[in-house]
């Protein structure tokens, strides 16, 4: 399916799964749904399963926008006890559409507690109490962190009841933005059918030997912190200029405040020196960087800001950029301020899910977790970027039920193509804007 399909789809009010390969423009198409929304002033929600990925996004996790917390499971006073609190009855009212992103990594109790929340709470029987719901993620990626002894099918979300009542829409993206070179793309879908070929086994094996040109130092993906936090911390120590220190700024409400501390990869006191390997941790295309984008620390411009020289050799400026936490409305609930740069000498696998890395060194050979090989590599370009130092067989593997459920959403997507018309569907998005009390735009957004 193509961006501007389900795009189109997600205008329309339907309840929505956008899923598809990394690299094929999911949080791409959600900004742009998000941005329609905000232009009919319908009210969204959105929220994403992990911080780091509600950082992303701007939006707040799902655990903290619905009240359940840390639970699992809500009994009746959980629910009776969320329906008192004010703050929550008004966002519920309010809200038209809900966004989740990184669905993969929530729980499938999770999921129903959530649909919980809102029938009760809007006294509305319907599946999430009448909200448009769009879920985002690749359940190739990570997955959720369950109870010792967990099977897939009482993890993963699309297990859940209250998957099923949703009835949901799947839009399966299939064209590829990110990865630019066949040999890898080739690896990757070896990886997601569960059939790894000789083939992508030898490349992966002489990916071994990669060489860099000159001047281009891989960021380093691990499975472990120790490996990660070491290796940094020794590389920035052993360079002979002196540390300048960047402080960050916050603002809002302290709590919120605490959950982008949290979240945001960057520190709130970050030592940084002329020759540091570092990374872009935003997407800002006007100045020339997305997040993920390399390079290294060459001066400090004349009031004070670090300067980084590109693997493409663009020199950037790395102003202070805003983390934030918005209301449904757009308000600012908490912001948090600070240089958009960390070292990059090396990055968890965990930590890069949602980035385009330019050049990599990966160890996969402590891999513990399936998905996680597939997340490190689905990071690069281009297999000629990606030097792989240790693999194992885990490295290789995605989860078995995951592999069966998205081939059947991919036949799903297929019948829901075929099946409807970009015309159909404008005339849904209006009746759904009208319902929802928003103004039909005269502009369309761009495809």
């Amino acid at each position: 399916m193509t961006q501007e399909k389900a795009l189109a789809l997600l205008k329309s009010g339907r309840n929505i799964f956008l899923t598809g390969s990394a690299g094929t423009g999911k949080t791409y198409v959600l900004n742009q749904f998000t941005q329609h929304l905000k232009d009919a002033n319908i009210n969204v929600a959105i929220t994403a399963s992990t911080g780091i990925a509600a950082t992303h996004i701007k939006g707040s996790t799902i655990h903290s926008w619905s009240g359940i917390g840390i639970k699992q499971l809500l009994t009746g006073k959980d629910l009776r006890n969320l329906k008192k609190k004010k703050y929550l009855r008004e966002q519920f009212d309010k809200v038209k559409v809900l966004i989740i992103d990184e669905i993969s990594m929530l729980h499938r109790d999770q999921l129903n507690s959530i649909n919980q929340v809102l029938t009760y709470c809007k006294e509305n029987n319907e599946a999430f109490g009448g909200v448009q719901i769009v879920l985002c993620g690749d359940f190739f990626q990570l997955p959720p962190i369950g109870k010792y002894g967990e099977r897939s099918s009482d993890k993963f979300s699309f297990m859940s009841k209250a998957w099923q009542n949703a009835n949901f829409n799947i839009c399966y993206l299939t064209e590829q933005f990110r990865q630019n070179d066949n040999v890898l793309g080739d690896v990757l879908e070896d990886i997601r059918c569960g059939n790894v070929t000789q083939k992508s086994i030898d490349a992966l094996k002489n990916a071994a030997n990669t060489t860099f040109e000159s001047g281009v130092e891989p960021t380093k993906l691990y499975t472990h912190n120790e490996d990660v936090d070491f290796i940094n911390n020794t590389h920035l120590a052993d360079l002979p200029s002196k540390s300048r220190f960047f402080k960050a700024k916050t603002s809002g409400d302290k709590a919120l405040i605490s959950v982008l501390k949290n979240t945001v990869l960057t520190q709130n006191d970050m030592p940084l020196r002329i020759g540091a390997k570092v990374m872009f941790l935003k997407n800002n295309v006007e100045k020339g960087y997305i997040n993920g984008t390399l390079g290294e620390i060459i001066e400090y411009s004349s009031v004070g800001i670090p300067v980084v020289k590109t693997l493409d050799n663009e020199k950037i400026t790395a102003s202070p950029e805003e983390w934030s936490i918005d209301d449904e409305k757009g308000n600012t609930l908490a912001s948090y301020k600070q240089i958009p740069l960390r070292l990059a000498w090396a990055i968890t696998v965990h930590k890069s899910q949602g980035m385009t890395l330019d050049a990599a060194e990966l160890d996969l050979g402590r891999t513990f977790e399936r998905g996680q090989g597939y997340v490190a590599l689905s990071r690069l370009r281009d297999i000629n970027r990606l030097r792989l130092l240790n693999f194992n067989s885990v490295s290789l593997m995605v989860d078995g039920l995951a592999m069966k459920a998205d081939k059947r959403f991919q036949e799903l997507a297929s019948e829901l193509d075929k099946s409807t018309t970009l015309k159909e569907l404008n005339n849904e998005s209006k009746v759904f804007i009208r319902g929802s009390g928003g103004r039909v735009l005269t502009k369309i957004i761009s495809k």
